[in-house]
């Protein structure tokens, strides 16, 4: 009887053949079956609810601020720019020497004035704003005033300064916070139920400042000073929304 002897490489070959074969049918099942495991180790049969709650506190309008404009027609659009562009250089002047009250420009606009037949452009309007900022509101009103030869005010209005709206708006976020959990509380002892936060969102809104609308030009550019207007408050309203996952 004769037996065929295998080399060593043989026996290698031989041997790996099979590995090569399944790998691949290996490999894929394993990829299949990994999202299936995934999905149902996360899976919760757990009743989930939505709920939301909200939370608003007043924030006090300690922040004085105004809108002054210098409105001007002209045939020449260069012409027109350069006066307006003096008239508005030189009240930002005025306003930066007072160290208590914050100045910027608040934009600049420029239209056509079109004749009778409403095609013909007859000549050019430019409109130019500043904004005033000044948490008091002595310095403003007496600033107000003085621009008040040169500009138009288009209106006059308090708000709650950037610092003082940041604080009122982290303790309305933790009030927010305690009448969700007190609502879920609510529903979990209404179905005999304890509670696992699964998702929770915070979103913030303030109320409209208070402003106080000025006449038109030429009766302001009459007055000695602005009206006066009530500071007031501004409520921050946080809503919190978000799901919980009922437990036994």
């Amino acid at each position: 009887m004769r037996y065929n002897r295998l080399t060593r490489t043989d026996r290698t070959r031989t041997m790996k053949l099979p590995a090569r074969l399944f790998a691949p049918a290996l490999l894929a099942c394993a990829l299949f079956a990994l999202p299936a495991m995934a999905a149902e180790g996360f899976r919760s049969e757990r009743p989930v609810v939505d709920l939301s709650a909200d939370a608003s506190l007043p924030a006090a309008n300690d922040l004085f601020v105004a809108s002054l404009y210098l409105e001007r027609d002209g045939r020449e659009p260069a012409a027109l720019a350069e006066a307006v562009n003096r008239e508005i250089a030189a009240a930002l002047a005025t306003a930066r020497e007072r160290k208590d009250v914050k100045v910027q420009s608040d934009g600049t606009h420029t239209w056509p004035i079109h004749g009778k037949d409403g095609r013909q452009i007859e000549g050019w309007r430019m409109r130019s704003a500043i904004r005033l900022e000044s948490r008091d509101a002595g310095a403003m009103s007496a600033l107000i005033g003085t621009l008040q030869s040169r500009l138009a005010v288009a209106q006059i209005g308090m708000q709650p300064a950037p610092e003082t709206r940041r604080k009122v708006a982290d303790e309305a976020v933790v009030a927010a916070i305690r009448n969700f959990e007190q609502r879920a509380d609510v529903i979990a002892s209404a179905l005999g139920k304890r509670y696992r936060l699964r998702e929770l969102s915070v979103s913030e809104a303030g109320g409209a400042p208070v402003h106080a609308r000025m006449r038109s030009a030429p009766a302001m550019m009459a007055e000695a000073s602005p009206a006066p207007i009530e500071a007031g408050e501004t409520l921050v309203n946080v809503s919190v929304s978000g799901s919980i996952e009922l437990i036994d």
